[in-house]
């Protein structure tokens, strides 16, 4: 069979592809590469990847270019799944010898559930990574013969042996060549990186044990597993060679310090290439591993500090104290690398004092640019369970009708209004203090480039909070 992989038509400026962080439309437009659908892309024979929010495909065009293949499989996710079965009941209706397939943490961990919820319309759930499970399907194989799926059969849910994690990641296919062959590389944008960049993986999984974090734990798994510095180092050059508009490279690993000697490794590879390069980091990274990965060409890191409350950080598990994420942002201030924080508001503990810590202790580390999010509690996750057991949820929708998060946890003390507003709060905290207005209008002088980016990054954050505050969502 021929594949359509196909990250679905959502809202506008949604940011949920496969490969992505945030279920949600962004504040400023940020897209992620579909990275989880490019792997099996690239082994099948006649496979297209679409990514209809980034080529701003409706779904009359995605209908359209369906019709060419035999099996569409989508990436859906919580926050979507009715809205990405609507989209297959489409596909059914204009060829109902479609193959429709959904992927994604949603349907790992809720398998029977998504099959009852797309009954006639989804035929195949695939569990975990489905790298090798679409490939064997695209063969022919029978299905009670392809491990990691769950599908009807004699009216009721059938559900194949799970299948284990990929070990050898060396031996799947380079993702970039798919995003060259099928994707606008020019319009994958994250306000904080160089762009055009390019976006890959060194490693699936993440060993820590973070209650809120969706990936590791429905997902890619908790145990890391790394490809060789060689084969990294093979994939960038490609990229080096046949993408020359490429300005940034980003690593997208759950945690790509997690093996630091593995972090040291791939840098010393990429060195020789003389290329900018970002991560997501662990705010407890030490100064040498830094140190080596900044000389080697890194210019920026992701890191997600959470909350200024190191009782909070108890809570979730982190693993990393307030004093670890202090030192960390220190040094990476010492060699001159540009940090970007992300902090979650409505983490279980989160009261009216720990939110006014946390937004002062964002404007003590005075990072580059920050992120605040809404805590949501997704299928799978611990957070998850806790949040059911306490009876902390107060809806199951996690975005409204335009695509924008919503808080959809209630505490006793803390109302989700009051968690929603938080968001705000944060944002005009750090972002229209004097010295970050004074730092910014000094790169707009003397960078004409920089200049636009911020205008144009400052017009969509504020129609945004307009859009967010009309909507008054919580």
């Amino acid at each position: 069979m021929k594949p359509l992989f196909l990250n679905p038509p959502t809202f506008e400026d949604f940011d949920g592809g496969a490969g992505a962080r945030y279920q949600a439309s962004r504040e400023v437009t940020s897209f992620w590469y579909p990275t989880w659908l490019c792997f099996p892309a690239g082994m099948i024979p006649g496979s297209r990847v679409v990514d209809a929010p980034v080529q701003r495909f409706d779904l009359d065009a995605c209908l359209a270019i369906a019709k060419e293949f035999d099996m569409v499989v989508m990436y859906t996710s919580t926050p979507t799944l009715a809205l990405d079965i609507a989209t297959a009941r489409r596909i059914k209706e204009q060829k109902p010898g479609t193959v429709t397939v959904l992927t994604g943490p949603h349907v790992s961990v809720l398998p029977e559930e998504s099959l009852r919820q797309g009954e006639g319309i989804i035929d195949i759930v695939c569990r975990g990574e489905f790298d090798y499970t679409t490939k064997e399907l695209c063969e022919g194989r029978e299905w009670d013969r392809v491990d990691g799926i769950s599908f009807w059969k004699d009216g009721r849910v059938h559900h194949t042996p799970d299948r284990p994690p990929i070990q050898d990641l060396d031996a799947l296919p380079f993702v970039a060549p798919v995003y060259k062959r099928d994707l606008p590389i020019a319009e994958y944008v994250i306000p904080h990186f160089r762009n055009p960049y390019v976006s890959i993986y060194s490693s699936r999984g993440c060993p820590s044990k973070c209650i809120y974090c969706l990936w590791p734990q429905t997902f890619s798994g908790r145990a890391m597993r790394t490809r060789s510095p060689q084969n990294v180092y093979d994939e960038v050059k490609w990229i080096v060679d046949n993408i020359p508009e490429m300005r940034e490279l980003s690593f997208d690993d759950d945690t790509f310090t997690a093996d630091r000697t593995h972090a040291r490794e791939v840098a010393a590879k990429l060195k020789p290439l003389g290329i900018s390069w970002t991560i997501n980091a662990r705010a407890n990274c030490d100064y040498e591993t830094l140190k080596v990965m900044r000389e080697a060409g890194l210019r920026h890191v992701v890191v997600g500090y959470e909350t200024g409350n190191e009782q909070i950080l108890k809570n979730i598990k982190k693993g990393v104290t307030k004093q670890q994420a202090i030192e960390f942002t220190q040094n990476c201030k010492k060699l001159g690398l540009s940090v970007h924080g992300a902090f979650i508001m409505g983490l279980p503990g989160e009261s009216h004092a720990t939110i006014r810590e946390t937004i002062e202790f964002a404007k003590a580390l005075d990072l580059n640019s920050i992120q605040a999010s809404l805590a949501s509690p997704y299928p799978g996750t611990e957070f998850w369970d806790l949040c059911r057991a306490e009876g902390w949820i107060a809806s199951e929708s996690y975005i409204d009708d335009t695509g924008h998060q919503m808080c959809v946890i209630n505490y006793p003390h803390l109302s989700n209004k009051e968690i929603f507003d938080a968001v705000e709060l944060f944002y005009d905290k750090f972002y229209f203090r004097p010295k970050y207005i004074l730092r910014s209008i000094g790169k707009m002088i003397v960078d004409g480039e920089e200049r636009k980016k911020l205008l144009k990054e400052g017009k969509q954050y504020l129609a945004y909070m307009r859009k967010r505050k009309e909507a008054g969502t919580c």
